[in-house]
């Protein structure tokens, strides 16, 4: 697949043909969102707890007597039927992670990838350069570039000028090409990515990129 290759100020200056292995492989849905769940699922704390009736700081002494009042028998006000007592089967930390073998993440990377070159939303550039952070040049760029959709705008490696400078833009995220992720992709509909950016997510694609995880029906074939 060729795309053409624009300069900042939106003029094309250039063709570049994308690596048909991670720009044009089988589309596998189900492996896309299997990533994407994990992603999400690895992102919670786990955190939450609430007390149990062993745990709550109440009184221990009897409610009420035993006998003659007509009412249930109870001993201790912790029990979860009362206000302030502990909770019954309530949370308790745990852990959320999910593993996923590397070739099937890379293969649901390559899905998203291929989603978005075939829908025409890749954007390829061939350099980012500024010299003081201007949010105005950026959203300039990317007005000409996206149309003002929401972008992910990819980059080789730390560039704090352009990441100052796409901070203040609520439909942009910065993000370097070693970090690319599938929640991101799925995101944003627009990726524009300098020419360096592209071939940072080449070179560790293409080494994992394994076409027995995906098949033309969209189904996980196992090894």
């Amino acid at each position: 697949m060729e795309l053409p290759v624009y300069n900042m100020a939106g003029e094309q200056v250039s063709t570049y043909e994308l690596p048909a292995s991670i720009f044009e492989a089988n589309i596998n849905r189900d492996l896309m969102h299997q990533a994407l769940v994990r992603q999400l699922a690895n992102e919670r704390l786990g955190t939450h707890k609430a007390k149990t009736r062993s745990e709550v700081n109440r009184s221990t002494a009897k409610v009420y007597r035993q006998k003659g009042t007509g009412r249930a028998r109870h001993g201790s006000r912790k029990a979860p039927i009362f206000v302030g007592g502990g909770k019954a089967h309530g949370p308790q930390p745990r852990k959320y992670t999910k593993d996923m073998p590397r070739k099937m993440r890379r293969a649901a990377l390559c899905s998203a990838l291929s989603v978005k070159a075939d829908l025409g939303d890749i954007v390829l550039v061939d350099k980012i350069s500024m010299d003081v952070p201007k949010t105005k040049v950026i959203a300039g760029m990317l007005g000409t570039l996206t149309n003002g959709e929401s972008t992910l705008l990819l980059l080789a490696d730390r560039n704090e000028t352009v990441e100052k400078s796409a901070n203040n833009l609520p439909d942009v995220k910065t993000l370097r090409a070693n970090y690319l992720n599938i929640r991101d992709l799925l995101g944003y509909n627009k990726i524009v990515m300098p020419l360096s950016a592209l071939d940072v997510v080449s070179s560790f694609l293409e080494q994992d990129v394994v076409d027995e995880w995906v098949d033309a029906d969209d189904e996980t074939v196992e090894e």
